[in-house]
């Protein structure tokens, strides 16, 4: 897992491009019919904002985490420095576009359920759920994400791995492999421990960001 300081930036910029990727795709009428279309383009927006900082940072841990022992770098600059030295920019952004279609199928999933299961949850006559409905319309929210991301995220973790060459087309050249030596089945490995992380995280973030919300509400700072 990234470390906390890793992760509350790009939460930080993913709801960011979230809020401006609703000024584009959501019509006014948007969260009160619940248009999910909308809400969800506008998730995956977000996408557009996280993915050049991801992409190569997620291409160097990748890079360490396979390495065999002994091991042959020790971090990210090094990693970063023989990218570049052996094959440029486009080696050290290798994965950017299978980090940008991941991310934006996931926060597509993500924030249009979460305002869905927000719905269902809240009590008639009521403007919002309790703090346990957020709680379980984001945990809930966190599993849609991942349900629709993992087998992209599988490929596009091996393709960003690999600094011999192995997947001359990208993308492709790894399902192809996959689906020859492994089967389908390899695309969603490390199901089940993912989504047991991913209901209390994004449970807990999203009972955060609401929280939050209503904190500016009360300043009046829109």
């Amino acid at each position: 897992a990234a470390p906390i300081y890793g992760v509350t930036p790009m939460f930080s910029l993913c709801f960011l491009g979230y809020s401006v990727g609703k000024g584009i795709f959501c019509d006014e009428n948007a969260f009160k019919e619940l248009k999910l279309f909308q809400i969800g383009m506008a998730g995956a927006f977000s996408a557009v904002f996280t993915t050049p900082i991801l992409a190569p940072g997620e291409r160097f841990k990748c890079i360490l985490q396979t390495q065999n022992d002994p091991p042959r770098f020790k971090g990210p600059g090094e990693v970063a420095r023989y990218l570049y030295q052996t094959g440029g920019i486009m080696s050290v952004f290798r994965g950017f576009w299978g980090t940008m279609a991941r991310d934006g199928a996931a926060s597509f999933a993500y924030f249009s359920s979460y305002e869905y299961f927000k719905r269902q949850l809240t009590p008639e006559g009521k403007t919002g759920p309790s703090v346990a409905g957020t709680l379980l319309a984001g945990g809930l929210a966190g599993w849609a994400n991942w349900l629709m991301c993992i087998p992209i995220d599988t490929m596009k973790s091996r393709l960003q791995a690999d600094i011999d060459g192995k997947y001359k087309h990208g993308i492709r050249s790894v399902f192809v492999h996959i689906m020859k030596h492994e089967g389908p089945q390899a695309l969603f490995r490390g199901f089940g421990s993912v989504m047991v992380r991913a209901f209390p995280a994004n449970a807990a973030c999203f009972v955060g960001y609401e929280g939050a919300i209503k904190a500016m509400d009360w300043l009046g700072l829109d």
